[in-house]
């Protein structure tokens, strides 16, 4: 089944990419290169600013329907609207999930770069208003979607997609030591040759929805169907099956998040991967986070579009 939506969206070019493409493993990312979202300085003096709030929904270990989380974000969006139409405002949002098998196709996608007709699809397809050509989610993938207001980071469209990379760059460095890069013209993070997280976003007036996707201990075999975001010269990669390669892992010593103790493959990498995106979310977006109940996505989520 194949559900479209008509809208419209520009898709972005990519600027310039980061240092660090020399080698993959123990090569500390420039975390510099993205200027960070700062307080305004008087007269050059720097002056504390409070941390925007952000709610956050923490669904990481559950397969939400993409449909479902769909329906959420542009609830969200909607509401953040109303409340800016009333001079209002409402704190930011975010979620982390995984979904059952599915394809997406941003509004401007090409259908040659699906290998199969797209009306006989081998799972759901839906054509979505993000930008970006098709790609995959599916168990083991986590998917971050934020609802936030740019008006209070950068107006900027490049700028959003750079932070969102740097969200992953810091991620894959601060708990695996691996050195996640970019690549001129396109648009994801890749270790080595192989791209790990895929980025895909809609702005409407400012307010963000769609998001990024990260292949942790997703099983490969659904992007053969496709040409994964229009790159047929790249692989995908997923983290579990490069931290298993004991060529790239010699001598690595992998830093722990302080609940964990045991070794880091007996640790559950779904969830050491999903703390370690919202904290360095929160660090690249100088935001406070704070859980909302798994309840209130799900009653938000069914809610009957407008």
């Amino acid at each position: 089944m194949i559900i479209s939506f008509q809208c419209s969206f520009t898709t972005l070019a990519s600027p310039q990419s980061s240092a660090g493409r020399s080698g993959p493993y123990l090569k500390r990312p420039d975390t510099h290169s993205l200027v960070r979202i700062s307080a305004i300085s008087a007269q050059n003096q720097d002056i504390h600013i409070a941390k925007r709030r952000c709610d956050y929904y923490d669904l990481y270990d559950e397969l939400i329907p993409y449909k479902d989380a769909w329906s959420w974000q542009k609830h969200m969006v909607e509401t953040k609207h109303a409340l800016l139409e009333a001079d209002k405002d409402e704190c930011d949002s975010v979620v982390v999930l995984q979904h059952p098998p599915v394809y997406t196709l941003g509004t401007r996608s090409s259908e040659k770069f699906l290998l199969f007709d797209l009306h006989d699809s081998p799972i759901d397809i839906y054509r979505t208003e993000r930008g970006g050509e098709v790609t995959y989610h599916g168990p083991g993938q986590l998917v971050m979607y934020p609802i936030i207001n740019l008006r209070h980071y950068k107006m900027d469209l490049h700028w959003y997609l750079r932070a969102l990379e740097e969200v992953v760059i810091r991620a894959l460095w601060s708990t695996f030591a691996l050195t996640g890069s970019r690549i001129d013209g396109l648009t994801g993070v890749w270790v080595g040759n192989q791209k790990v997280a895929a980025i895909g976003v809609r702005v409407s007036r400012w307010i963000t929805y769609h998001g990024l996707a990260l292949n942790v201990t997703t099983d490969l075999t659904p992007f053969t169907r496709i040409v994964p975001c229009g790159i047929s010269d790249r692989p995908v990669g997923t983290l579990s099956k490069i931290l298993n390669d004991s060529n790239s892992m010699q001598n690595v010593t992998i830093p722990r998040f302080k609940d964990c103790t045991e070794t880091w493959d007996a640790c559950t990498l779904l969830d050491v991967t999903h703390k370690s995106l919202l904290k360095e979310f929160s660090e690249v977006f100088h935001v406070d986070l704070v859980q909302k109940g798994v309840g209130e996505f799900k009653r938000i989520s069914t809610l009957p579009e407008s």
